[in-house]
């Protein structure tokens, strides 16, 4: 079994990764949005075309700026289908992200046929590049891999979020009425949440790809709401499950000379179904309660 540096930070960067998507993806499953991260996902897609019209390179901060502001935007289109509109949650999710995604490939068609920037560089990524994708600054200073700083940032981001907003992210999740009546703006809250999937995602699209960020942002929380009757327990088996993930991704994917990201996904996978197996049935507190008290079990 091998385990260098190179090892070390592949699997660093992408238990961290694990973590930050589990983490938003436990809010995103208690407001039954699951799915709204693979919106965001691809409605990005514009925003990173326009970014790299802007600086002329894929890898500049106006490219994060620009799919931030169209994740942004996904999130207010699918928010304005679900309760202006009255079209259910699953109906203005496809409709937002088949648009914007539309819209991204016919800008790259048009105006950067010529540039190694399209739908499949963008949606998927390779963790294997991690340790020759260096971070050298204008002085000549190596500073290590560059996605794995963006992980860090990233993962620092996630748990300061969270850890700021954690009662108004609880209350809005199960009950956001009463949350309104509390003087919570749950709107401002759930909009905050979906900036940081926004970033999460675009952040992460050059180490496991956003495709495979989906993957992340649903299985790891699915899983672990199968063994966890409560919100703190759930924050932390998700995060145990993001680490192992990441362990067992990259080490079957050396022994079997596979894709390290695809390879992780799968094994999440494979958790899920081992623990669907073996749990049965749906957890009680998931069958149409709306009290906060039991899911948090205080």
């Amino acid at each position: 079994m091998i385990f260098d540096s190179n090892a070390f930070l592949i699997i660093f960067t992408g238990a961290l990764i694990a973590i930050s998507c589990g983490f938003l993806g436990v809010f995103m499953m208690l407001r039954k949005m699951s799915m709204t991260g693979d919106a965001i996902s691809h409605a990005v897609l514009p925003g990173i075309v326009i970014g790299y019209f802007v600086s002329g390179s894929q890898r500049s901060l106006e490219v994060i700026i620009g799919a931030g502001l169209l994740g942004i935007l996904a999130t207010l289109m699918i928010e304005g289908l679900r309760k202006k509109a009255k079209v259910q949650l699953d109906a203005s999710i496809g409709i937002t992200f088949t648009l914007l995604f539309a819209i991204g490939i016919i800008l790259i068609n048009l105006f950067a046929y010529k540039v190694d920037l399209d739908q499949e560089c963008v949606l998927y990524g390779e963790i294997a590049y991690l340790p020759i994708d260096l971070w050298i600054t204008k002085s000549g200073l190596n500073l290590g891999p560059r996605v794995t700083w963006l992980a860090i940032l990233n993962f620092l981001f996630v748990v300061g979020f969270i850890y700021l907003l954690f009662k108004e992210l609880i209350l809005t999740s199960f009950d956001e009425g009463f949350s309104s009546v509390m003087g919570i703006p749950a709107k401002g809250i759930n909009l905050a949440l979906m900036s940081m999937v926004s970033y999460t995602t675009v952040s992460s699209f050059e180490s496991v790809g956003a495709i495979l960020v989906v993957a992340l942002l649903v299985v790891p929380p699915a899983t672990a709401f199968l063994w966890s009757k409560s919100l703190m327990p759930l924050l932390r088996l998700t995060a145990a499950l993001g680490i192992l993930i990441a362990v067992l991704g990259y080490y079957l994917a050396y022994w079997l000379d596979s894709s390290i990201a695809g390879m992780m996904v799968t094994v999440a996978g494979g958790f899920f179904l081992i623990s669907a197996l073996i749990k049965g049935k749906k957890p009680s507190w998931l069958k149409g309660t709306t009290k906060v008290e039991s899911p948090l079990g205080i």
